[in-house]
């Protein structure tokens, strides 16, 4: 296997990951139109129907797991852009287990879905690795994992196509090659595979006469993952892993050289879930060189949640105690509305003359995109109207959004495998901690992403090009970072080599092993007209 592994050591990583983050096409336009337009679609009444692939198109897009392409001195790669893939190292493919098909269940006339695999991941490791003999043959590991990639997308391609009797067959398949306890593959392919299980649930159920997809079916979805297991989750992935804690730390970094100079403070948290972010940022501004700033506010905009709210608060006491040992005055408040232009005015966000006012965005934005766009436009023009000192954006840097299902199928199966890679770096198989970020934060999104559309799915991850012309057209601009050299040491407590970081026109992007995973920002108003 190691004669397989590709040597990325002396790839210049600011270069590959520019090269991974290619300028989108406008969605409205279809990214996947200018490439596959000649390509009959399935159901041409059906806005969600997916482009075939070719078969070419699927051999470079299961050589893209084990061979990267190769870049000049420019960043440029030598094939043409036609021919340009995402690609990263393939993972170990030794057959470490079977999981068996995960139980379904519909609730209520909404046709809602439920199908976390809650049951299979607590099974522990020794347990599991009975249930299948260790494979001997390296090259035997590889060609199970290439097969499984191969099922995947075809399963992937009969699905898009409403074919559900090839993909229920195919799916029969992938589940003796998938187990959320093997390596990296197996597990991420079994978070795919049980998206799959849940999109034929809705196609079996929720399917038109004509055939086409009902957008609007099973709005609300209904998960066996519950907040508090997901927060569990979610301070996990912060504690073993530097990707939330990048996004903190540029954003606070950010925040702080804006507030030079500035005694009075008010951040507004959109979509906040937690308070994992702002110890550092207390901390940072009290011993900034012209002193502490007079009165800090925080503001959390959260969803109507009295547990989320009571949760908060308590939190929020032990930072106000900390911050008064600082010399900070903190004030904090909460807001349990929907995040819409509506809320977003000066009389609701009790602002106030004399502070700056700061927005957080952190990965949260992008449950405001939809396939019109006109939700994000709206709240990103309330907050350009508010004139902030400063907005924070914080997001994944994948393209989930596309207009077809198999396009955003085979992007997120490079994103999520590059994540799933990681922790394989970083954590051991049989973690409890490894299995509780992969069950109960990556499979959701996964989940989310690959069973759901219309409002049911909200994990619409965005390019950074993308959300660049988005803030753009807004009335924002960039505000250069100059955290680069902090977010090197950062990175190198973890021990870790796989992580990539890069600037990238005033923003910085954390990847792995060049693969792009998260985007960090600044924006302010621009105040020069637009042409």
């Amino acid at each position: 296997m190691e004669a397989l592994n590709i040597e990325i050591n002396t790839l210049n990583h600011d270069l590959a990951i520019r090269r991974f983050c290619p300028a989108r096409v406008e969605a409205e336009q279809g990214e996947w139109e200018g490439i596959l337009k000649e390509i009959d679609l399935c159901s041409p009444t059906d806005t969600t129907s997916t482009p075939r692939l070719e078969a070419w198109e699927i051999d470079e897009f299961v050589d893209s797991f084990i061979n990267m392409e190769h870049y000049d001195i420019n960043g440029e790669n030598r094939e043409s852009p036609e021919e340009e893939q995402i690609v990263f190292e393939m993972f170990s493919m030794a057959s470490d287990g079977v999981c068996e098909d995960v139980p379904m269940s519909l609730e209520g006339d909404d046709m809602e879905i439920s199908c976390s695999p809650v049951d299979a991941f607590q099974v522990t490791d020794d347990a599991n690795r009975d249930l299948v003999p260790i494979v001997e043959e390296v090259s035997h590991g590889v060609d199970q994992g290439l097969h499984l990639v191969h099922m995947l997308l075809a399963c992937a391609e009969a699905v898009g196509c409403r074919d559900t009797q090839l993909a229920d067959s195919i799916l029969s398949q992938i589940w003796a090659s998938v187990s959320p306890f093997g390596d990296s593959l197996q597990r991420v392919s079994y978070c795919f595979a049980t998206g799959l299980k849940s999109r034929l649930s809705v196609l079996h159920n929720n399917v038109n006469t004509n055939g086409t997809f009902m957008n609007g079916a099973g709005s609300m979805e209904v998960s066996l993952v519950s907040r508090e297991e997901k927060m569990e989750a979610f301070q996990l992935l912060y504690q073993t892993t530097p990707f939330v804690a990048f996004g903190y730390m540029v954003a606070n970094e950010a925040i702080c050289q804006a507030a030079v100079g500035k005694d009075y403070l008010h951040i507004i948290d959109l979509g906040m879930e937690h308070t994992f972010q702002w110890p550092s940022l207390i901390r940072t501004l009290a011993s900034r060189p012209d002193g502490p700033p007079k009165q800090l506010r925080i503001t959390g905009l959260i969803d109507d949640d009295q547990n989320l709210g009571a949760e908060l608060e308590a939190s929020m006491r032990a930072l106000v105690d900390e911050a008064s040992s600082l010399g900070i005055p903190l004030k904090f408040s909460l807001l349990s509305e929907p995040v819409t232009p509506s809320l977003l005015i000066k009389e609701k966000l009790d602002l106030r003359e004399e502070e700056a006012l700061f927005f957080n965005g952190f990965m949260h934005l992008h449950k405001y995109v939809k396939e019109s766009r006109g939700s994000l436009k709206a709240i990103l023009q309330a907050l350009k109207k508010l004139s902030p000192t400063l907005l924070t954006v914080v997001e994944q840097d994948a393209n989930h959004n596309g207009p077809f299902f198999l396009g955003r199928f085979l992007e997120s199966l490079h994103y999520y495998s590059a994540i799933f890679d990681s922790l394989e770096a970083s954590l051991p198989r049989n973690s409890q901690q490894r299995m509780k970020i992969e069950r109960l934060h990556f499979a959701e999104e996964i989940r989310n992403i690959v069973a759901f559309e219309g409002s049911s799915r909200i994990e619409r991850h965005e390019r950074i090009d993308q959300w660049r012309r988005q803030l753009g057209r807004a009335g924002f601009q960039v505000l250069g970072l100059k955290c680069l050299s902090q977010a090197r040491m950062m990175l190198s407590v973890y021990g870790c080599d796989g992580y990539t970081l890069a600037s990238e026109k005033g923003s910085l992007l954390l990847g792995w092993k060049g693969r792009p995973i998260l985007l960090a920002s600044a924006w302010q108003v621009n105040n020069v007209p637009s042409s």
